[in-house]
């Protein structure tokens, strides 16, 4: 089974939604096959890969329990499939608040499902409620998206705590993948400061890749495109590209060496 990475932080507008469509479009440009499980009620990452939700989503794989493959939709992108979503998400948690090991539902449908797979990503939702919990109770990793804005860091130690706690009680392998800085606009004191604040909290888990400020990541997903389709020589292209091959390469390191 592939490395599945949560993408997560109960912040909203930090990039975790760009980030998770982005590195999934330039893993799979890698050669790589990717899945993208969109577990956020707003249904962004499916739009954003020009994915509309069906009948068949992440609700109906959580709720359900509808086997993960009758929910996947290809992309445009070879190699990139995605689980949808769609508002229903938004009741699920109240749904599963009664079931038995309602942490490890998404788990539960992962299991056996993915083999297929080199990277399993999840897009969690801005919170850090059951839908979070399941991300990272099935994740092997979770990558944290931080803004380069003021109150960068608010918050993130929330996120961490609930990491910790998941280790302790769910998912003892949870590992952290890395955190990323996302919005950098290297002309300002400000983002140089939170990045030197960022670097300080997470130490060598913070990304060699920083993802800079770009228009043009934010016209993207209008145009169900990701960034790596829409403009793959704009500046945020090529530093999501430079992230996927930091990954893989880590990722590489970690297991031996076997796939470079």
């Amino acid at each position: 089974m592939g490395k599945i990475i949560a993408v997560a932080n109960q912040k909203g507008g930090v990039g975790k939604t760009t980030t998770a469509v982005s590195l999934a479009a330039c893993l799979a440009g890698s050669g790589r096959q990717v899945l993208l499980v969109d577990l956020d009620p707003q249904g962004n990452a499916s739009s954003g890969l020009d994915v509309r939700a069906g009948t068949a989503t992440s609700y109906e794989v959580l709720i359900n329990r509808l086997p993960l493959p009758e929910a996947v939709a290809r992309t445009a992108q070879p190699g990139l499939s995605v689980v949808p979503s769609d508002i229903r998400l938004a009741g699920a948690e109240l749904e599963l608040v009664g079931q038995p090991s309602r942490e490890h539902r998404l788990r539960e449908m992962l299991e056996g499902q993915v083999a297929g797979y080199d990277f399993v990503l999840i897009d969690c939702p801005p919170s850090l409620g059951l839908l979070t919990l399941n991300a990272l109770s099935a994740a092997d990793s979770v990558l944290v998206p931080i803004q380069c804005e003021y109150y960068a860091l608010e918050g993130v130690s929330s996120l961490m705590a609930t990491v910790a706690r998941v280790q302790k009680t769910l998912n003892p392998a949870l590992a952290l993948e890395g955190a990323l800085l996302t919005m950098f606009d290297g002309r300002t004191n400000l983002s140089l400061q939170v990045a030197d604040e960022v670097k300080k909290y997470f130490r060598d888990k913070v990304f060699l890749t920083i993802i800079p400020r770009s228009v043009r990541l934010g016209e993207a997903p209008s145009h169900g495109l990701p960034i790596s389709a829409y403009d793959p020589r704009s500046a945020g292209a090529v530093a999501y590209q430079a992230l996927a091959q930091e990954i893989i390469r880590n990722n590489a390191r970690a297991q031996g060496g076997r796939r470079t």
